[in-house]
């Protein structure tokens, strides 16, 4: 990765997903004396963070004087408006606002910034935590395209990244992406519990229904197969995968409820984004 910063890396809120990403960087190249977080109330976990990675940490936004490079906002979304007015008095005029707060829209930040501020949106997911994610994008009409170029090299730390140029999908990209882990996990619930209904034990069933799903999405990664083609490749004409798949690809099966769930939760982001 070549991450040529003009400034600091100032991180508001740093979360999960904010540590993830910075820790991603870091083992990407990145130099810690490079990235300033700025919270208030840090967790304990981002305390133990910020003192192992020798990070400068500001419990107050009057506590900065530099105009960063990059802002990456990672504060809850609920609590965005409050922390934005700060934030965006430290911006510069090549500042990159990056966030990856869940729901918040483009405007919603381009009504705190400067004139012409430049501003991505990103939807990252969990798996970043392994360098394993998928994060979507879309930027501003006043995002350049070194811009762009920035927010991919920044994101790529942690998994891959498209882009999108309707901000719309982004409620979309959010049911699909951004709460899909969730799901992969309770498929895991299900298939153990399903496995203990079967007759196995607790503990086996659980760890048969991990390994499973573990290594089949690393097959899927790993494979230049679609995920058709890999299914087919398991189910045996008459056998018993073939026995299960009949009941998970009936018309009232698995297909209409991950729709239903996802347009649920594309619904709901709607509804969080006002």
């Amino acid at each position: 990765m070549s991450l040529d910063l003009a400034g600091p890396l100032l991180i508001a809120g740093a979360g999960k997903m904010g540590t993830a990403l910075i820790s991603g960087l870091f083992e990407a190249g990145l130099s810690p004396a490079q990235v300033i977080v700025q919270d208030p109330s840090p967790s304990l976990e981002v305390q133990e963070f910020v003192i192992r990675e020798g990070v400068r940490c500001a419990p107050a936004i009057n506590d900065l004087d530099v105009a960063p490079a990059v802002i990456l906002a990672a504060v809850k979304p609920q609590v965005m408006d409050e922390v934005m007015p700060g934030l965006a008095r430290l911006a510069g005029p090549d500042t990159l606002l990056l966030s990856i707060a869940a729901g918040r829209t483009i405007a919603s930040f381009e009504k705190h910034l400067p004139e012409g501020a430049a501003v991505v949106r990103a939807m990252p997911n969990t798996p970043a935590a392994i360098r394993a994610g998928i994060t979507v994008c879309c930027a501003n009409a006043h995002a350049s395209s070194a811009h762009k170029v920035l927010a991919e090299t920044m994101l790529r730390a942690v998994g891959e990244v498209a882009w999108i140029d309707d901000e719309a999908l982004m409620d979309a990209v959010t049911a699909v992406s951004g709460s899909g882990p969730a799901y992969v996990f309770y498929l895991v619930e299900a298939l153990a519990e399903a496995g203990a209904a079967a007759g196995l034990e607790a503990e086996l069933s659980m760890q048969l229904a991990r390994a499973t799903v573990a290594g089949s999405g690393a097959l899927l990664a790993a494979s230049p197969e679609d995920a058709a083609t890999l299914r087919k490749n398991v189910t045996s004409p008459g056998g018993t995968t073939a026995a299960a798949l009949g009941v998970l690809m009936a018309d009232d099966g698995l297909r209409p409820l991950v729709t239903a769930a996802v347009a649920a939760a594309k619904k709901r982001g709607r509804e969080l984004a006002g």
